[in-house]
């Protein structure tokens, strides 16, 4: 292992992620329009890293696709890359203060992604004088984009999750729950 926990194998299997979901939403994610919304996956795939791998990575992964997408559709520079960093980074210290293993966790915390994302971005590009209508139209886009990007964060998380396993560290307090449920013996049926 190098300095800082990450194999050069899950430093690429990141990228590769990261790189391969910013291409999907702009290539095809962003052309399908559901109820009037298009689905954002970089919130949730950022969320994702987050969770899985640590703030450090989560961090750096949002701020390397926001940088991505902020260049490649020509928007204000830095902005995306700002909001990302923020999300891999909270989902990070999430995975490392509590070790996330509930169902719901991926639920709340994609709701929670795409809610700081669409509502920090509103926010930032308001300050940056952005002239924009600010009607309840933009609420309505929210809040169904929240809606929606909640649905959406399950099946991203567990793509995320099947990619990047193989590539993350062996954690000893997980490798002994998996022993006791594969039929390794428990400390209670010693006696």
């Amino acid at each position: 292992m190098t300095a800082g926990g990450s194999t050069p194998k899950l430093v690429i299997r990141v990228v590769v992620l990261a790189l391969g979901a910013a291409l999907l939403e702009i290539v095809a994610v962003s052309q399908i329009s559901v109820f009037g919304v298009n689905a954002d996956l970089t919130p949730l795939v950022v969320m994702s890293i987050g969770l899985l791998t640590g703030s450090v990575s989560g961090a750096a992964a949002g701020f390397g696709m926001g940088l991505f997408l902020d260049l490649a559709l020509v928007q204000t520079l830095g902005l995306q890359s700002l909001i990302y960093t923020v999300i891999g980074y909270a989902a990070g210290r999430i995975r490392e203060l509590r070790d996330p293993q509930g169902a719901i966790v991926p639920l709340a915390a994609g709701a929670v992604a795409t809610a700081i994302a669409t509502i920090g971005y509103s926010i930032v590009q308001f300050l940056l004088g952005v002239d924009a209508p600010v009607s309840f139209l933009l609420v309505r886009d929210i809040l169904t984009t929240i809606v929606f990007n909640t649905v959406l964060a399950v099946p991203v998380f567990a793509v995320a999750r099947r990619w990047l396993t193989p590539a993350l560290p062996d954690d000893p307090a997980r490798r002994r729950r998996r022993a006791y449920t594969t039929g390794g013996l428990s400390p209670l049926s010693r006696a």
